[in-house]
């Protein structure tokens, strides 16, 4: 019954939405990095996006009031920097919803781009790769502000970490 328990338990910490990102949950964005039961307790163990996410604090709050209206009364939620948080966590899930969002996922097996990318990013709305990247600085610190040379529409990319 323990697996049971814990299986529903991920379900319900799987299922937040991220707060800046609502169109995926936490496990698409590959920031749910496990769930643990022990004596009782279950731990929600989150790996933030970057270490200075202004976000990981509603993250936690969202999980373990998640957990505790599905009756789990023992709920933690802890932060595991190690390993790191990577841009290759976000499954092709979470990369379809972020396209049908309008906001170009990044490319899997992307590093950090210390330069502009030189890949081809495709156009969200229109699918050209005829694209250029404004600004390394977008919305949110995990991405980037592009525009579509072929349809003129501007839109966010994340960002390869």
């Amino acid at each position: 019954m323990v697996s049971t328990l814990l299986e529903r338990a991920r379900e319900v910490a799987a299922a937040v939405p991220d707060p800046e990102l609502p169109m995926l949950t936490l496990a698409d964005l590959g920031v749910l990095a496990d769930v643990e039961e022990a004596d009782g307790t279950v731990t929600a163990w989150l790996t933030p996006t970057y270490s200075g996410c202004p976000a990981v604090a509603e993250m936690a709050a969202d999980v373990a009031r998640r957990l505790r209206a599905a009756g789990f009364a023992e709920v933690q939620v802890r932060l595991r920097i190690d390993p790191p948080w990577s841009s290759d966590r976000i499954s092709a899930e979470g990369r379809r919803k972020l396209a049908e969002a309008g906001i170009a996922p990044p490319h899997p097996g992307g590093l950090l781009q210390l330069a502009p990318t030189r890949r081809a990013v495709a156009c969200p709305q229109c699918g050209s790769a005829d694209t250029e990247e404004l600004s390394r600085f977008g919305s949110t610190a995990c991405k980037s502000l592009w525009r579509c040379r072929s349809c003129r529409e501007p839109f966010d990319r994340i960002k390869e970490i």
